[in-house]
């Protein structure tokens, strides 16, 4: 594919920074290429930014970021917006949709319908809030994907075990943050925003004998309808966290309707492409690339 310095002579517009080639991120490419874009892929394994640089070769682009590390995810998109990168989606976006409780207080400052959550920073205290929460709970680490971490907790002993050994995890894992077990069908829903637009929706069916509904976990995928309350509900989700490109996951609450469990700042949909046979791809590329210009 040539050097890195060859591609940004040959292509001064459109950039993927990636940490790991996903269907998405190969997608992505495709659609820009198809589109008459000539776009530099970024490895952010081999990225390097001298931050005190006033001329730099990325300053005019438009980068579509999708790291999946968390933390390789904010810290280039910093630097790259820091020399005046134009990155989709912004560092606001990405600190905040990362991290599961920064999402819920900013979808609830927002006015947005989320499950109840409780947060502590000790043992005990992780234990006397979830006395106030009530079982069954879901305990879930703050920064974490692909329902890894995530568990049940079904009565006091089962919470005190796992919380005593998330006492000697790493101290991210000691930020305890729980929800609420969410009374719903086994399915939730996962909807792609592309700027002020739902573009498509998915229904995630749980797989037998699992809770989750991770893709990765099993689940089932179906088209799911974008009805008018769904569409402003992921709206306002989307605009509460400053999102441009973003996967809005939703849980029908038997008592409470639609509510809103995450926001994904770089959200897969594979899924909801096979399923919906929306262009999902295409429509991103040319969302990205009419934003950049403006």
């Amino acid at each position: 594919m040539g050097s890195v310095t060859d591609q940004v002579k040959s292509s001064p517009h459109l950039a993927i920074l990636y940490d790991q080639i996903r269907w998405e991120e190969k997608a992505l490419y495709e659609a820009a290429k198809k589109r008459g874009f000539d776009p530099v892929n970024i490895d952010c394994k081999s990225l390097f930014v001298d931050l005190n640089k006033t001329e730099f070769q990325y300053k005019d682009f438009t980068i579509i970021q999708r790291c999946v590390s968390y933390f390789k995810n904010i810290h280039s998109t910093a630097a790259l917006e820091g020399l005046g990168a134009n990155v989709f989606n912004p560092l606001t976006t990405n600190s905040v949709c990362g991290n599961k409780l920064y999402t819920h207080m900013m979808l609830r400052k927002a006015g947005v319908r989320t499950p109840k959550a409780i947060t502590a920073f000790s043992e005990s205290s992780a234990i006397a809030a979830l006395d106030q929460l009530g079982y069954p709970a879901i305990i879930k680490p703050t920064i974490g994907s692909w329902g890894r971490l995530i568990a049940v907790l079904n009565d006091k002993e089962a919470a005190k075990g796992v919380i005593e050994h998330r006492a000697h995890m790493f101290p991210l894992y000691q930020v305890y943050y729980f929800e609420e077990f969410v009374d719903r069908p086994p399915r939730d829903i996962r909807a792609i925003i592309v700027g002020e637009r739902v573009v498509a929706a998915i229904y995630r069916y749980s797989a037998i004998g699992e809770w989750k509904t991770n893709m990765a976990l099993g689940a089932r995928a179906e088209n799911c309808p974008v009805t008018k309350e769904l569409e402003d509900v992921c709206l306002e989700a989307s605009r509460a966290v400053n999102g441009k490109i973003v996967g809005v996951d939703l849980m029908e609450s038997k008592k409470d309707g639609l509510v809103v469990h995450e926001v994904n700042n770089t959200t897969e949909f594979k899924n909801t492409v096979k399923v919906t046979e929306v262009d999902i791809p295409g429509q991103i590329i040319e969302f990205v690339h009419e934003a950049g210009n403006h």
